[in-house]
């Protein structure tokens, strides 16, 4: 009974064991297959080296964070990149995060040759970026503009007046911490917070003028918070030009002297190109077997924000939900 009870330890024993190297094979195979893939579609970290022309994507809710901006500074670093097509596709952001971003673009606009493509939206915060550049292509039926303004706040103090709850503070000053959207805004409140407003939608007029050479009333046309189709935009002088990254980089090798024929290497935020991440691994495995719309789609997916600031002044387009 005992050599029984044995051998059938022996067995489970070996069991676990070919189990374990039967994984460890597939993950072998697996991580050769990508890096494979990577090295030979030229997407690996590697490939960064060589001469090329930098791709940066701005796409989603622009907050100015500290990782897009490192990845700004370290293209402007960097010697291999000749110049630098910055992909929009953003309905914009907080004020203060898009002049963040597009302070840390000039600053790379004045040592790499850079244009902007607008993919799909550059509106707001996104046309401010897209601003950054030396010069603007968009598609024909891209959405661009949006020159405006906004915050919002909920107010939910006729719910709690329903519901028999009533939220007390104690502030230095009437003016502290409003509009608080546990009671009505007052119109000292409303007042302070229209000049706010109406000081980040001056900045944002006079960037627009002294990027794009507007005279006033031309300014005064674009900036009413609406936004164009690219072929309106072209007429209004938002965009220079009707196109996509073929006619960018044309334009980059026809004036401004970038060598012909050179690669495209998308730069992405640090812990995104990082190997050990989810997100990253599985666009990688995407890339690798030549799915290139499913990896487009999972590093839209990684791009997003968890949570969004709603609490400072927006530079964002949104269509208004119908009622």
């Amino acid at each position: 009974m005992s050599s029984d009870a044995d051998l059938l330890a022996d067995r489970r024993s070996l069991r676990r064991k070919l189990t374990l190297w039967r994984v460890l094979a597939v993950l072998g195979v697996i991580v050769a297959a990508v890096v494979g893939g990577l090295a030979w579609r030229g997407d690996s970290p590697a490939s960064l080296s060589s001469a090329h022309i930098a791709r940066i994507t701005v796409s989603g809710f622009i907050s100015g964070d500290r990782r897009t901006l490192d990845l700004i500074k370290s293209v402007e670093d960097s010697s291999a990149v000749s110049a630098v097509v910055l992909r929009v596709d953003s309905p914009g952001g907080t004020t203060s995060g898009s002049e963040a971003l597009h302070t840390a673009l000039r600053q790379l606009a004045a040592k790499k040759p850079m244009i902007a493509v607008v993919d799909g939206v550059a509106a707001s915060g996104g046309y401010i970026a897209a601003m950054g550049a030396d010069r603007i292509v968009a598609r024909q039926t891209s959405l661009v503009g949006s020159i405006g303004v906004l915050f919002q706040f909920p107010n939910v103090s006729h719910l709690l007046d329903t519901v028999g709850v009533k939220v007390e503070s104690i502030k230095s000053s009437p003016l502290k911490a409003a509009p608080s959207g546990f009671e009505p805004t007052s119109p000292e409140a409303r007042e302070a917070l229209q000049r706010v407003v109406d000081d980040n939608y001056a900045w944002f007029k006079q960037m627009v003028r002294d990027r794009r050479h507007l005279a006033d009333a031309e300014l005064a046309t674009v900036s009413d918070g609406r936004v164009h189709s690219g072929r309106q935009a072209l007429g209004l002088k938002l965009v220079d030009q009707i196109g996509g990254e073929a006619e960018a980089i044309t334009w980059l090798e026809r004036e401004k002297g970038v060598a012909k024929d050179l690669k495209v290497r998308d730069w992405r935020r640090r812990s995104e190109s990082s190997s050990f991440g989810l997100w990253s691994l599985a666009e990688a495995m995407a890339r690798g077997a030549g799915l290139e719309a499913l990896a487009a789609t999972i590093a839209r997916a990684a791009d997003q924000p968890v949570g969004l600031r709603l609490d400072a002044p927006l530079a964002l387009w949104q269509p208004a939900a119908e009622k």
